[in-house]
């Protein structure tokens, strides 16, 4: 007797198409109510015993906080207010530092009962840990976040490397994430650093703006200013795919580099060889942008198979395409190294590796940048901006 699934009806349809907006509602007012809640009870309630003005003052401003983040959040991101963003976005990474260093203050109270100290002289000790270490590390870390990157060198050994390329120079930008904090002079001095190395090969592994060639194209100009011995290449990120990544890839060309769009080139020295390929970024399919999705085997098509492989693609869990086509060293960005601690392990559910030089397979290696820029929150902590020299040797590691 031939059986078939249940159809569901036209009110079951009716009911999941109302439980999901209801269900991600009431999940972001769970995350909200803990980000803004958690600080706001640390150090303006518990048993702190302020005056009344002070704990009305914190909690208006705590209230006011909570209601203009997500609208400027959506005027800044989803209707493209530059104002809104940077306003939203200091706001998020404000709160972050807050609920992180709240939660540590509040073990710091619980050793303090555990020491026999009592309410409210453990509470405010508790709350001006608080205080003072998120408004230290929001200095410092802004400060991170702005400040051109230092250099980071990384040797990384290629058995199939031929002697003509020992020594070949790569120097790697990634996730320069050109916004609404206008970085003009931040970009110029990224490539006055590029340009004191020495590159043979510069490389921009994706995520090169929020937002449209015609909104960022004064930050972005001073990339045209780069200089390598052999080549400049670029792939798409992932946020390429929220405004233009076709435009992105045109005005890339524009500038004089190679849009590795699943494509490669091959450069040489000293008579041996080394293939260059990229391809566009994991998310790219599912845009419905025509022509864009990760595609390794175009890639490398005509690639001569015993040739050694530089793969640039975005996100380091692309690796495993690259095992499976015996790329000798794919690199990648997106992570950020966290951006902000503790925020990298939850990077760490999503990407296998969150930075570093890192072995895949029998032939692979990953190496994952911390990144050059910064999304969203102008803050890096603990997760320092890089740009980063990988100089190959033959050889096995």
């Amino acid at each position: 007797m031939a059986t078939s699934e249940a159809v569901p009806g036209p009110a079951a349809v009716r009911r999941r198409s109302l439980l999901r907006p209801l269900a991600f509602t009431a999940t972001l007012a769970v995350v909200l109510g803990l980000l803004f809640g958690v600080p706001w009870w640390s150090l303006v309630m518990a048993g702190n015993d302020w005056p009344i003005a002070v704990r009305v003052t914190g909690t208006v401003f705590f209230a006011v906080a909570l209601v203009a983040f997500p609208v400027t959040m959506f005027l800044g991101h989803a209707r493209r207010a530059d104002w809104a963003a940077r306003t939203g976005d200091t706001i998020l990474g404000a709160v972050w530092i807050l609920f992180v260093w709240a939660i540590a203050g509040d073990l710091l109270r619980l050793a303090l009962l555990a020491g026999g100290v009592d309410d409210p002289v453990r509470s405010r000790v508790a709350a001006g840990f608080t205080a003072v270490v998120a408004l230290g590390l929001g200095v410092w870390g802004y400060r991170e976040a702005m400040r051109v990157p230092r250099v980071r060198r990384v040797e990384v050994r290629i058995p199939r490397l031929g002697p003509g390329l020992d020594g070949l120079k790569i120097v790697q930008l990634t996730d320069t994430h050109y916004g609404p904090i206008d970085r003009v002079a931040w970009s110029k001095g990224v490539t006055e650093v590029v340009n004191s190395l020495g590159a043979d090969i510069v490389a921009h592994t994706g995520d090169i703006a929020d937002g449209t060639v015609g909104q960022r194209t004064e930050q972005a100009a001073p990339l045209g200013d780069i200089r390598a011995g052999m080549a400049r290449v670029y792939v798409t990120g992932n946020h390429e795919y929220f405004g233009e990544a076709q435009g992105w890839l045109d005005h890339m060309q524009a500038l004089g580099w190679e849009p590795l769009h699943n494509r490669h080139i091959v450069v040489e020295r000293g008579g041996d060889r080394l293939v260059v390929a990229g391809v566009d970024d994991r998310t790219a399919a599912g845009t419905g942008l025509e022509g864009h999705r990760a595609d390794h085997a175009l890639a490398l098509e005509g690639a001569d198979r015993d040739l050694p492989v530089l793969l640039l693609a975005h996100q380091p869990k692309q690796i495993d395409a690259a095992v499976r086509f015996d790329i000798d060293l794919q690199i990648s960005g997106h992570t950020h190294g966290g951006q902000m601690w503790p925020f990298h392990y939850l990077v760490r559910l999503d990407q296998p590796v969150v930075q570093g030089l890192t072995r895949h397979g029998a032939r692979t290696q990953l190496y994952t940048s911390r990144g050059t820029g910064f999304w969203g929150p102008p803050f890096r902590i603990f997760a320092p901006p890089e740009i980063t020299v990988l100089t190959l040797r033959p050889g096995v590691a």
